[in-house]
C-alpha cells in the first residue's frame, strides 16, 4: 500500500498479507494513519479485522502508528525483535532520538507515538522459529541491530524493511539508508554478503518503496553503495571539518540527481527534503567515528 507520507506518493509502503488472520507489516507513522485506514478499507479490511502487526524494526517511519492501531483494536498482537519491544512499550527515548534528528519537523512527519501495552507485544529472538505459519523471520542487522526481514513463503516475497536500502524506482539506483545512530557497517556487510545471499524469492518489498525483482542484484548493488559511502566519508574525515561539510552536501545533491532521472519532476527533491541524504552521510560518519574511538 501507499500511505502518501507527507502528501508524496511512493515514499512509505506498508504491506497487508493475504492470510486467514489479516496481518500488516510495517504500518508506517501515525501521521499517515488516515491514509492507511483508507487503503485498508479499499481492500475490505478494517483496523478491527487485523490480528497481527509484524515489524522489521522500530523506527517511526515503520512503527510509529502501531500504538494507535492497538488502541483501536486491542486484539492485535505485535511481533518485533525482542531488542525493539521495550522501545514500543515505552517509546520516550525513541521519540527523543527521532526528535533530535528531525527537529521542528518531527510532529508533522511522524505524528504522536503511543505506547503499545506489553501484553500485546511478542518479542521474537533468534531460535524462536516462526511466529506465524508461512512466515519466516530473517535477522538482517546493519541498518539497526534488531532488524528483521519477513519471508512470505506462500507468495515468494521477502519484505525487507530497510535492509536492502531504498529502492524508490525499479530502474533507479539503490540508496543506502544509514541515518544515525544505529548503523553498523560490518553487520550490514554480513547481512548482504551472507544472510540474504542464501534466500531465494521471486520478489522483495522494501518499505521505501514497493515490490521489485532481482533480490541478489540489489543486495550486491547496496553492498557496493555502502562501501563507496564509507570510503568517501573516511576521506572527508581525514581532510577535516570543511571537507566533511562539503562532501555531505555533495552526497545529498548527488542523491537527488540520481533519483530524479526516474521520478516525476520535483519528486526527488521533495523526498530528500524529508529523508535528507546528508543524514545518511552523517550516520555513516557517526558509525566510523565510533568504530575508531
Amino acid at each position: 500500500m501507499d500511505v502518501l507520507h507527507d502528501g508524496l506518493p511512493g515514499v512509505i509502503s506498508p504491506y497487508l498479507l493475504d492470510a486467514p488472520e489479516p496481518t500488516l507489516v510495517d504500518p508506517g507513522p501515525s501521521a499517515s494513519l488516515d491514509t492507511l485506514r483508507g487503503e485498508l478499507e479499499e481492500v475490505g479490511v478494517g483496523v478491527g479485522d487485523l490480528r497481527y502487526i509484524l515489524l522489521t524494526h522500530i523506527h517511526l517511519d515503520h512503527a510509529g502508528a502501531v500504538g494507535h492501531l492497538v488502541r483501536e483494536n486491542p486484539g492485535i498482537t505485535v511481533v518485533v525483535h525482542e531488542e525493539g519491544a521495550g522501545h514500543l512499550a515505552d517509546p520516550e527515548r525513541l521519540v527523543a532520538s527521532t526528535r533530535r534528528t528531525f527537529g521542528e519537523a518531527h510532529d508533522r512527519l511522524w505524528g504522536e507515538v503511543l505506547p503499545v501495552p506489553p501484553d500485546r507485544l511478542k518479542g521474537w529472538r533468534p531460535g524462536d522459529g516462526r511466529p506465524l505459519a508461512g512466515l519466516r523471520p530473517h535477522p538482517t542487522p546493519g541498518h539497526i541491530h534488531h532488524h528483521l526481514a519477513w519471508e512470505v513463503e506462500s507468495s515468494g516475497v521477502l519484505l525487507t524493511g530497510d535492509s536492502l536500502g531504498l529502492v524508490l524506482h525499479s530502474l533507479g539506483p539503490s540508496h543506502p539508508a544509514t541515518p544515525p545512530p544505529a548503523v553498523h557497517l560490518e553487520e550490514w556487510r554480513d547481512t548482504l554478503g551472507k544472510r540474504l545471499a542464501v534466500i531465494e524469492v521471486d520478489a522483495f518489498g522494501p518499505a521505501h518503496f514497493g515490490l521489485h525483482a532481482d533480490l541478489h542484484g540489489r543486495r550486491v548493488e547496496l553492498l557496493e553503495a555502502l562501501d563507496a559511502l564509507a570510503e568517501r566519508v573516511e576521506r572527508a574525515m581525514e581532510a577535516g571539518p570543511e571537507a566533511e561539510e562539503a562532501d555531505a552536501e555533495a552526497f545529498h545533491q548527488e542523491s537527488i540527481a540520481a533519483q530524479a532521472e526516474f521520478q516525476p519532476e520535483g519528486w526527488s527533491r521533495s523526498y530528500f527534503s524529508t529523508f535528507p541524504a546528508r543524514m545518511d552521510w552523517e550516520g555513516m560518519r557517526f558509525h566510523l567515528a565510533r568504530r575508531k574511538s
